[in-house]
């Protein structure tokens, strides 16, 4: 093989996260965006000894268990990878990937994997799940017309409008559509990353899948002269027929060069700033930045299934346990342990989610939870509590290096794991394990189904909770 040339073959497996691997004479060649069974046309992009990558060219034969997608946009939006493979088959690949990396811990080990794998829960719905989009303005190709959606599949720049996407509900794509005609019709101009100018960088539509509230919140560069061009759209908003409620309407500026919605500043056009949406019971207020699972009715799963691993705290109805929740976003899963706890304390860097979890635990009449904003490596040093259990919900990097032995220092017989990334889990695992933790269990729980991605709950016994 060599770089720029044209191979066929079959794709053997798909590894995490998205790597399809194909067996060739000359070596083992990786290629995104393809699925175990098909035979395809790829393009060298790399080489190194022994193996290569390279560009999807075509699907010269499909494999044998694969469908039609059920989106228009499959082919040319980067927001789904799997959509054109059973749900089932979809969850089977992902539990197999995450098992794989799981075992490897311990071969890693010289150990023999002896936990239990549960296999994958489903989400409750396979499509209209999404209760969060960021959509970007640009073009559908250099120069073309204006278009709003997603980043066109191996893109940076092209964006595909996304007028019939399948993970978020008709509200969803009834406000792309008011929002992409009005912008056009106005030739409002979108922002250009390259050339640092424009206007219209990110439209954020939320919406509760158990109160149907809405929020509306159009992203834009601070340049002016188009003040009155945003009150008239928020106007044509309100006048939608919405299935669900609209909540608030958000003009937030945002003159950052990162490609990221960020808030510099944000004026209310109509409603509220905020809207509810309950989980297993719990009402939580969020607000335009606000993080909250993406996937309402899949995180009633989620944290179900961490609430079962967690088990009973106390005997006899006595509620004598202290638990940490490290990195609780808006404290979901603080609140649904501070019930059966004597306390609960949850860690989070990010300011506004600390308060906004402080709100949540008022809202719902709960005062044995305490939010801490900061690092998780720089607070447990400053927490004169000692934990009866641990809960860890990091972000996708993991846990940072440096705090692991503080969590570990503490010594509590269990700790639960939620992990949205098995690659940064299975690192951290190594760790746990050479420390005395042993994972006793872990299952997967599918929160977004179409993608590479899902999560993953594991229970970790140790010194003083082997039996």
């Amino acid at each position: 093989m060599k770089k720029g040339e044209i191979i066929e073959g079959i794709v053997d497996r798909v590894e995490f996260p998205n790597k399809g691997i194909m067996e060739h004479e000359d070596g083992r060649v990786i290629v995104k965006n393809v699925l175990p069974g098909q035979r395809v046309s790829v393009r060298i992009t790399k080489k190194k000894k022994g193996r290569a990558e390279g560009l999807l060219q075509e699907v010269l034969e499909c494999a044998a268990d694969e469908i039609t997608a059920d989106c228009p946009h499959f082919s040319q939006c980067g927001g789904c990878t799997y959509r054109n493979y059973p749900y089932e088959k979809q969850l089977a690949l992902k539990a197999g990937q995450v098992k794989k990396l799981l075992d490897q811990v311990y071969i890693n080990l010289n150990e023999e994997p002896a936990y239990e794998f549960e296999g994958i829960k489903g989400s409750p719905l396979q499509t209209c799940y999404r209760n969060k989009m960021e959509f970007s303005f640009g073009d559908a190709y250099k120069d073309g017309p204006l278009a709003l959606g997603m980043h066109k599949r191996g893109s940076f720049y092209d964006i595909v409008t996304v007028e019939d996407c399948r993970i978020v509900d008709e509200d969803f794509r009834l406000i792309l559509q008011s929002v992409l005609s009005f912008a056009g019709w106005k030739e409002l101009p979108y922002y250009h990353r390259s050339r640092q100018t424009g206007f219209l960088r990110h439209l954020l539509v939320r919406k509760a899948k158990k109160t149907g509230e809405i929020m509306i919140a159009l992203i834009t560069t601070s340049q002016q002269g188009y003040e009155s061009e945003i009150r008239e759209l928020a106007e044509e908003l309100c006048k939608l027929q919405y299935k669900g409620t609209l909540a608030g309407i958000l003009h937030t500026v945002n003159d950052s060069v990162a490609d990221v919605v960020k808030n510099e500043g944000t004026t209310l056009l109509y409603g509220k700033d905020y809207f509810y949406e309950e989980l297993l019971g719990l009402k939580f207020k969020i607000t335009e930045f606000s993080f909250f699972q993406t996937n309402s009715l899949g995180a009633e799963v989620l944290y179900d299934t961490a609430r079962s691993y967690i088990g009973f705290l106390g005997e006899d109805g006595k509620q004598d346990k202290v638990v940490f929740d490290l990195y609780s976003g808006t404290g979901t899963i603080a609140q649904l342990m501070a019930p059966v706890a004597k306390k609960v304390i949850g860690v989070e860097i990010v300011e506004e989610a600390v308060e906004a979890a402080k709100k949540n635990a008022e809202l719902n009449g709960l005062h044995n939870c305490e939010f801490i904003a900061g690092d998780v490596l720089r607070v447990l040093d400053t927490i004169e509590e000692k934990p009866d259990l641990i809960i860890l919900d990091p972000p996708r990097d993991g846990i940072h290096p440096k705090a692991l032995p503080k969590i570990i220092q503490y010594g509590v017989p269990r700790i639960v794991y939620i992990s949205c990334k098995p690659t940064s889990l299975a690192r951290d695992l190594e760790i746990f394990e050479a420390n005395g933790y042993h994972m006793e269990k872990a299952v997967c729980v599918d929160m977004f189904p179409g993608t590479v991605h899902c999560e993953t709950v594991c229970l970790l016994s140790g010194p003083r909770g082997r039996s």
